[in-house]
């Protein structure tokens, strides 16, 4: 049998201007979730994810409390990394864009790109003055065309602001033909809907792309190579990250195993598809690099009907849910009950149902029903390994129905016992009783088999049930009114 490829797996990084949401949660959860199939699966996997710490808005926020930049960013990657242990993930790197390791890999792309030079002999990076409509909140150049008709940012609706500076530029347009070609292959952007909007973006014509702010207008960021007076792009700098974490500007070691040799997938929020799907994989173009083999996205999730904001107030903390639902439901809300590609809408009153009507009473009372006549009426069996799914079957991201199919078998297993009483058959007929029971162990330890990259510790408690023949404590406690 030939040696399975090895996997690299990445999240987005988020801005550190606030705490974790549960619309990172569900990016970082359903990322994990892939990784650990892919590990059950026998491939040796790189499971990514961290925090983005530099930029405009990033040193707005920090000063507008008070607080130094780098104490202020160290505060929110702790409360980043704390997700590892509150969520369960299995990521085998946090990566911070204030590591000097990292800085010096941004400068590396940084020259990669600039000793490219086109057949007229310019170099992808340039300087030139330019004026152009500014959102801080993307931290991107707009076309008025891009904007609403108050000028206002589509994804903030706050106003852009009109700079002129002199900046060094990516000669993005450079890299239309290619990443035409890059968009126009379906297993490459998932879902097809936004890989076709990147691919209408770059055929509608692209503009190169300021990459550095002067240093005396916003100075929080890493410098430019050869030009202090300037600092790098927020994007160029953190987009790096995605090798910089496997020890590039190295092109040896784990780089050359996961990301040249190995399959490459990033997740991402639906707004991040001009920067991953087409100004990153410009610059992995220009330092002629490996382009990314698949990007899948995610879409929002809203609560009540509204946009998750925290000038609102509304945003849910992953904490939170964890606190009043458990990791495992947690992890079972944010895959189940929100949608794998489009926008969802869930509250607290929902997520209370979901969690009471399909996990206390749902998998939770059918684990307790069958263990309980199985520890009473049954000997321990023997069982051999259950035979993963095939990977084309895992690749496609949507969880959410394969979460729906294993709940379909817990129904099954509802009604069975529903129709048959095997509680009553045992004391009339105790052969068709037991062989009824057995059936209903045999089957709750398939559903415990395919739950272990979603609900990993109910996995191991249902299936270490069913192997020892015992009922265990109630998975799922009740909610306090």
């Amino acid at each position: 049998m030939s040696e399975k490829k090895a996997k690299y797996l990445t999240t987005t990084l988020p801005y550190v201007n606030s705490d974790p949401h549960i619309g990172f949660g569900s990016e970082v959860i359903v990322a994990d979730v892939l990784a650990r199939y892919w590990r059950m699966s026998g491939h040796e996997v790189f499971f990514n994810t961290g925090v983005d710490e530099h930029g405009q808005k990033v040193a707005q926020k920090a000063d507008s409390e008070g607080k130094p930049r780098q104490a202020y960013v160290d505060h929110y990657a702790a409360e980043f990394r704390r997700l590892k242990e509150a969520l369960n993930l299995s990521n085998d790197n946090f990566i911070r864009t204030t590591n000097e390791a990292h800085k010096e890999a941004a400068q590396a792309m940084w020259r990669r790109c600039a000793s490219n030079l086109n057949e007229g002999g310019e170099s992808d990076i340039y300087k030139k003055v330019y004026t152009g409509l500014y959102c801080v909140g993307c931290e991107l150049f707009y076309k008025e065309a891009e904007l609403d008709e108050h000028k206002c940012c589509l994804i903030h609706g706050t106003p852009v602001e009109e700079v002129e500076e002199e900046n060094y530029f990516f000669r993005l347009s450079r890299y239309a033909p290619q990443l035409i070609t890059y968009l126009s292959d379906a297993k490459r952007t998932v879902p097809n809907w936004q890989r076709q909007w990147a691919l209408d973006f770059v055929k509608g014509g692209l503009e190169d792309l300021s990459i550095s702010r002067q240093k005396s207008r916003m100075d929080w960021g890493v410098p430019v190579p050869g030009d202090d007076t300037h600092v790098m792009y927020v994007w160029f700098d953190a987009l790096t990250n995605y090798i910089s974490t496997l020890g590039w500007p190295s092109e040896e070691g784990d780089f050359q195993k996961f990301w040249v040799a190995g399959d490459t997938v990033q997740v991402a929020g639906k707004d991040q598809v001009r920067f991953q799907s087409i100004i990153w994989q410009a610059m992995l173009l220009s330092a002629e690099l490996p382009t990314t083999d698949t990007i899948v996205y995610r879409g929002f999730i809203n609560i009540a009907g509204q946009k998750m904001s925290k000038s609102l107030g509304n945003a849910i903390s992953p904490y939170e849910m964890v606190q009043r639902y458990g990791t495992d439901a947690t992890r079972y809300i944010l895959l189940r009950h929100t949608h794998a590609h489009d926008d969802s809408d869930i509250t607290w009153e929902k997520m209370d149902e979901y969690y009471t009507a399909n996990l206390v009473n749902g998998l939770g009372n059918l684990v307790s029903r069958v263990m309980k006549m199985a520890e009473t009426h049954l000997e321990m069996g023997e069982y051999s390994a259950i035979e993963q799914s095939s990977e084309e079957e895992a690749f496609d991201f949507n969880f959410q129905q394969k979460l729906n199919n294993i709940w379909h078998q817990v129904q099954v297993l509802d009604e069975l016992i529903s129709e048959t009483e095997p509680f009553k058959l045992i004391k009339t007929d105790s052969e068709k009783g037991k062989e009824i029971l057995t059936t209903l162990r045999d089957s709750l330890r398939k559903i415990g088999s395919a739950l272990a990259p979603y609900m990993p510790e109910t996995a191991k408690i249902i299936t270490t049930a069913v192997e020892t023949n015992t009922k265990p404590e109630n998975l799922f406690p009740r909610l306090e009114s």
